[in-house]
């Protein structure tokens, strides 16, 4: 590690003389890629609501365990000097038959895992609410919040209650294209969502920011015996229900306001955003969720200007992908960053935060029923963003797309997150809207490499004038914390 860290300040020294000359370590080293640039942190963007995660379904195994292993990954999730994550997503679940009658017991066991089974308040219509259930997930929940007051929660839902669907399950339809609930109960499916709303302010002081009634509903990912809970809507039955949900929140007394529709793809929330304006719906919804699977960033553009248009705050609700090592853990960033810098979330969310055989969809991975759990090298790559771009900052103009800039709310910092997924790279940010730059001494450098976990750089900055070069070493993201003169 000695001799690396020598060679990357040799190719600081040499950069800083040169400031763009292509810089080798050797024969046998590749050229150095240089990115030239302009960060201008008087063009502000969006303003930043925060980091989260789905609580939904890590949530419902680890709060079952000890309360002291609790209390630490939680400290991991929300802690200043931790992952820093405010806002968080809780599942209403539906429940699935317990009589098992129109679907295979423990179906959900052959794909998401035993973890995707969640338990619902009611076994059947006229039932009263079994609100001791989902005790695991809701220790979670309050754990949270005791450990981070300011924390804001979403209460969302993958699927209604199974005798409210055409087949049985909370998995879906027979046929994973059509819808799964019954257009008769759609208000019995109303009112259930709003009463678990109710119940937590009451009960618990946990008011909802907002309830999300639908997800990825415009899919036919959805289907009976499938691997976890799910439901489809086609555009107009969306619509359909939230004229019969949104009185009914309005009228429960919540401030709680709704949002929609969480589509898997940027392309479909166009579709389900174009739909509900062209309905008259739109003012029924009070946030709009999107996920970012599938996305292009000219429909992050698109999306960004719909909603900027109809004055609807955006969160880019849930998203996550497969890979491997370090690697696949920075292209994820790359994803974080055009979700950031084009769709201009107020919030970006992982759909995970523990897995067991996945360093990829998580940040922790361990074993539920062991307890046992550590931290992967993607909790490192998050860390670069979520720690140093703090809630109530705002995100500025950066000309690259490899990476990220913010601006605090005292406007004393200003925070670059900068990306290399290959070969050795030097960034030079011409920062040219700023009077006059600090000394690289006094610019705080952090950095995630093969061989480095979020860890503290010295000598990693060089200035001339108002120009910052900054060497990057191979698969590194390194966050710089800049301070600002008023």
């Amino acid at each position: 590690m000695k001799r690396t860290m020598l060679r990357h300040f040799r190719l600081l020294l040499l950069l800083c003389t040169t400031l763009g000359a292509q810089a080798t370590f050797g024969q046998t080293s590749s050229p150095t890629d240089t990115l030239r640039y302009a960060v201008d942190a008087q063009q502000l963007r969006q303003h930043w609501d925060g980091w989260g995660v789905s609580l939904c379904w890590w949530a419902g195994q680890c709060g079952k365990w000890d309360d002291e292993k609790i209390d630490e990954i939680i400290s991991w999730l929300v802690s200043p000097d931790g992952l820093n994550y405010s806002h968080f997503r809780y599942n209403i679940g539906g429940g699935d038959d317990p009589q098992n009658r129109h679907c295979t017991p423990h179906h959900m066991g052959k794909g998401k895992g035993l973890r995707a089974e969640m338990e619902g308040f009611k076994d059947f219509s006229g039932d009263q609410y079994h609100w001791e259930r989902d005790a695991a997930q809701r220790k979670i929940m309050l754990k949270i919040r005791e450990k981070r007051p300011d924390a804001v929660f979403e209460a969302f839902s993958n699927s209604c209650p199974y005798y409210m669907t055409w087949s049985g399950c909370v998995g879906g339809n027979a046929d994973g294209s059509k819808d799964n609930l019954r257009p008769e109960y759609y208000e019995e499916f109303a009112h259930y969502l709003v009463d678990v709303c109710k119940h937590y302010k009451d009960a618990y002081g946990i008011e909802f920011k907002t309830l999300e009634p639908f997800n990825e509903s415009a899919t036919s990912y959805w289907y009976r015996d499938g691997s976890q809970e799910g439901c489809h809507f086609d555009y107009q039955s969306q619509i359909a229900f939230l004229r019969v949900l949104a009185p009914i929140l309005r009228e429960s007394g919540l401030s709680t306001i709704l949002s929609a529709s969480d589509e898997t793809s940027v392309a479909h929330s166009v579709k389900a955003f174009e739909a509900y304006r062209d309905a008259g719906v739109l003012p029924l919804v009070g946030q709009w969720n999107t996920h970012t699977y599938e996305a292009d960033n000219n429909l992050r553009k698109r999306l960004c200007q719909l909603t900027h248009k109809a004055g609807k705050p955006l969160w880019m609700s849930e998203t996550g992908a497969g890979g491997k090592g370090i690697g696949g853990n920075l292209k994820m960033a790359q994803r974080l960053m055009d979700d950031v810098r084009h769709l201009q979330p107020e919030a970006w969310f992982d759909w995970q935060y523990m897995e067991e055989r996945s360093d990829q969809w998580c940040v922790i991975q361990g074993s539920f029923q062991g307890q046992t759990y550590s931290r992967v090298k993607n909790y490192y790559v998050r860390q670069q963003c979520s720690r140093f771009i703090k809630r109530g900052y705002d995100i500025v103009a950066s000309d690259c797309p490899q990476s990220l800039a913010a601006v605090s709310a005292g406007r004393d910092t200003l925070v670059l997150v900068l990306l290399n997924e290959g070969d050795k790279a030097v960034h030079q940010i011409s920062l040219p809207h700023l009077r006059k730059l600090p000394r690289p001494k006094k610019i705080k450098a952090y950095r995630t490499s093969p061989g480095e976990n979020m860890s503290s750089v010295r000598h990693a900055v060089c200035r001339k004038g108002t120009t910052l070069s900054v060497a990057l070493p191979p698969q590194s993201i390194t966050t710089l914390l800049v301070p600002l003169r008023k």
